[in-house]
């Protein structure tokens, strides 16, 4: 991976994890945990949108919307755990 695909890769990790944290809101960590969120939370929609069959094409949009989605996931998930 080239040092351009790493930095895009921690802007969108920044920009998802900054969107999800105000999807689900209380929930952001900062710029370092949001790009965390951010990249699990694409690794998470990578895991589990195409065995739902959900897809949304090529493209930075197309990334982030995926990171996003994920990410809220995640963040649901850290809720659900925080609480019990």
């Amino acid at each position: 991976m080239t040092v351009s695909g790493i930095i895009i890769l921690l802007l969108i990790g920044a920009i998802a994890g900054w969107l999800a944290g105000q999807i689900v809101s209380g929930y952001g960590y900062g710029l370092v945990g949001n790009i965390v969120v951010g990249i699990v939370g694409a690794v998470v929609a990578g895991f589990i949108l195409p065995r739902v069959g959900l897809g949304f094409g090529g493209g930075v949009i197309a990334s982030i919307l995926h990171a996003t989605l994920g990410a809220v996931i995640l963040l649901y998930l850290i809720r659900l755990v925080k609480k019990v």
